[in-house]
């Protein structure tokens, strides 16, 4: 595209990660890797009294585990409060900004009043123009005044986004926002102005909710006198019902994903066709698919559905492609912290590689895997006498096991297609229906009514504990 490409993931260590916020990463970690630019991570953590405890590292380890490496960072802010007071500093001295002393008692009263008499909120601009004597004589009170921008107040401000065009505001809806509060830290306006002209920062690709602030950041480019970068406002994520996505609809930190089971390969998938899309079909992609075809001509002007439905069926597309080792590798720790505290520790992986082809078309997450495992481990089933029987009377189900036992026990060879062989003429021999009639195998080998195949899955359990099972089934029908 000409120049370097240099783009950024800035984000704020209030809380946890989620759907929107990595959506955003991703939009801009794709841009980079697409145009072999730069992409850059730094933390914007000026909102002291907001910042949540372990909210960086989180950031960080999530990134990390859907592969969006960043090339330069991680930058903190508030290791660059000189910086920004310098800048905050040169614009009173220029006249372009100027202190303000107003209280907060004073702010919320006049907030108050505008929303009573239905007026727009934002700051009067009491302090706009006080005297240098005025200044002098409220810092000598002791106030530690904030400092905001002179916005204009006549006139328009256009803004050219590479999504949605020209967009023009009227300056008379602008207010004189802080830009350095009282306790020495930036706002985000200033912050992230000074931080991408010296970053060199060529795109900036954010949530449309910050389309809104960006005539704000044109006119303090201007009075710093800096080329501001190009802008990209990404459409809104709306939950399925077209409300503002919440926890309701799955905004839930990205990091619950990665313990719900969902893989990365799936979300980088999932999120990338959230405003983006390669054609009108395609929908399986993988990660270099993306990024070859990613360009900001596909981004929708219209917000984006989120739909987790579609997000378990993808999920559920990508583990049916694993190969059995990968698949067996990313169930296991799932595994270990899924199944009942009486099975043993460490989980034999070499056992639940057996097993996980049996399960791999069934699980949409891998975070089900354990529920669908818990029988191939446990020492007792749990099911009662009814499930047992299932549609057959007391004395069709004794038949059906007492007949099963005698016939398994003189096999030779514990194979399932041998095993099938040798018990699906009983059904025949008994007059019974093929459904009902292994039901009750399936109840007495499983403890459930739905399981993998019968006899693969007898297979890997092996003749000892099939045996055991069927005879305790066989006990508890009787007793």
């Amino acid at each position: 595209m000409g120049s370097e490409i240099r783009v950024r993931f800035a984000p704020s260590p209030t809380g946890y990660p989620h759907v929107g916020n990595i959506r955003t990463a991703l939009f801009n970690w794709l841009f980079a890797r697409h145009n072999k630019g730069v992409f850059l991570l730094r933390i914007e953590d000026t909102d002291q009294e907001r910042k949540v405890e372990g909210a960086t590292k989180i950031i960080m380890e999530s990134l990390g585990w859907l592969g969006m490496d960043w090339d330069e960072g991680p930058f903190f802010q508030s290791q660059r409060l000189d910086m920004y007071k310098k800048y905050a500093e040169q614009l009173v001295t220029e006249g372009k900004a100027y202190y303000c002393f107003c209280s907060s008692e004073r702010l919320d009263a006049m907030r108050k009043d505008q929303a009573a008499r239905k007026l727009p909120p934002g700051y009067d601009r009491r302090c706009r123009c006080l005297s240098k004597e005025q200044i002098e004589a409220e810092k000598a009170k002791g106030i530690v005044p904030v400092v905001r921008f002179k916005s204009p107040t006549e006139g328009q401000t256009a803004v050219t986004d590479l999504i949605r065009g020209d967009v023009v505001f009227e300056n008379s809806t602008l207010d004189d926002f802080v830009l350095l509060k009282s306790d020495g830290y930036p706002t985000y306006h200033l912050a992230n102005i000074v931080d991408d002209h010296y970053m060199d920062i060529s795109h900036v690709l954010r949530a449309e909710e910050w389309l809104s602030s960006t005539p704000r950041h044109v006119l303090l480019y201007a009075a710093l006198g800096w080329k501001p970068p190009q802008f990209a406002h990404l459409p809104m994520i709306l939950g399925p019902d077209k409300s503002k996505l919440s926890k309701r609809h799955g905004a839930t930190a990205i990091n619950e994903y990665q313990n719900e089971g969902y893989l990365p390969e799936t979300m980088i998938n999932f999120l990338a066709l959230l405003g983006w899309s390669l054609d009108d079909k395609t929908e399986i992609m993988n990660r270099q698919e993306i990024i070859t075809n990613f360009s900001l001509e596909r981004v929708s002007k219209t917000a984006a559905v989120f739909n987790r439905d579609k997000l378990e069926w993808m999920n559920g597309v990508y583990i049916r492609n694993l190969n059995i080792d990968d698949f067996t590798a990313r169930c296991l720790p799932f595994v270990e912290r899924g199944l009942p505290p009486e099975v043993k520790r460490p989980v034999d992986a070499i056992y639940l590689k057996e097993i996980a082809p049996l399960i791999q078309e069934r699980a949409k997450t891998l975070n089900e895997v354990p529920q669908l495992v818990d029988f191939f481990f446990v020492a007792e089933l749990d099911y009662d006498t009814i499930m047992l029987q299932g549609k057959l009377d007391k004395v069709q189900a004794v038949n059906v096991l007492e007949k099963s036992i005698v016939m398994l026990e003189q096999l030779k060879e514990w194979d399932p297609d041998i095993m099938e062989k040798t018990i699906r003429p009983l059904t025949d021999e008994l007059g019974m229906k093929a459904g009902p009639f292994f039901s009750v195998l399936r109840v007495a080998i499983t403890g459930r009514t739905a399981s993998p195949p019968l006899f693969a899955t007898m297979a890997v359990l092996g003749r000892v504990r099939c045996m055991e099972r069927l005879k305790a089934a066989l006990q508890k029908i009787n007793s």
